[in-house]
């Protein structure tokens, strides 16, 4: 048992419903998390399978496109310039860590850099985060996923594993549910925990609404 969940409940969340028993006098899912279930399976199905590797993203709730590049401090991305780092983004490396992707989709808006940490960069999810929730991950090609939480701008929690599948005994329910969702979805886990609903993996890949250039700062700070 973790908290509320044995594992026939859980087994409610699966495609295999009934796989385990429901201990004697334990309810079914709530209709809310039914919904985060289907809301799972809609979600995974739509981003589809894509390479993350070198990844970074934020998913912030209740904002757009537009109020992310003010609060970033950023302008728009020349287009030579986006050409030149599509053909390699690792010929001027310090260079192509200021260019950001940054989507409005359902919920809210995700920035994502296909081949940089920097939408992880503690400095990008705290100003996000003003008044709202982001999510934020880098998908360390050294050491897997480290994902981090934003709230009011400042982060609440570092160095968590988006769609690793592991929850301690006493998280929350919602939290042991969501990681149950998304196993191995750590995009997909960002998002959803950010209560975002793309409808596609173009905020993800290499297909943003547009493209920002960052301002020169350490964005770690």
């Amino acid at each position: 048992m973790m908290n509320g969940w044995s594992p026939g409940r859980l087994s409610l969340a699966t495609p295999t419903p009934g796989l385990f028993p429901l201990p004697v006098g334990e309810l079914g899912l709530s209709t809310t998390e039914a919904d985060a279930v289907a809301e799972a399976r809609r979600l995974i199905t739509a981003l589809g399978d894509f390479s993350c590797e070198g990844l970074s993203l934020a998913c912030v709730a209740g904002i757009s496109a537009a109020e992310a590049a003010q609060r970033l401090g950023a302008v728009r991305a020349d287009d030579d310039d986006i050409e030149e780092i599509m053909d390699d983004p690792f010929s001027d490396f310090d260079d192509s860590l200021t260019v950001v992707g940054v989507t409005d989709v359902p919920g809210g808006c995700v920035v994502s850099q296909p081949w940089g940490y920097i939408a992880y960069a503690f400095g990008v999810p705290e100003r996000l985060s003003a008044g709202t929730v982001c999510y934020a991950m880098y998908a360390n090609p050294k050491s897997g996923n480290q994902g981090s939480v934003a709230r009011d701008g400042g982060i609440v929690e570092s160095d968590t594993h988006p769609g690793g599948g592991r929850v301690a005994a006493d998280e929350s329910a919602e939290e042991i549910l969501a990681t149950h969702l998304y196993r191995y979805k750590a995009v997909a886990y960002c998002c959803a925990r950010a209560g975002l609903r793309p409808t596609d993996a173009r905020s993800i890949t290499l297909q943003p609404g547009m493209w920002l250039r960052l301002p020169e700062r350490d964005w770690w700070k």
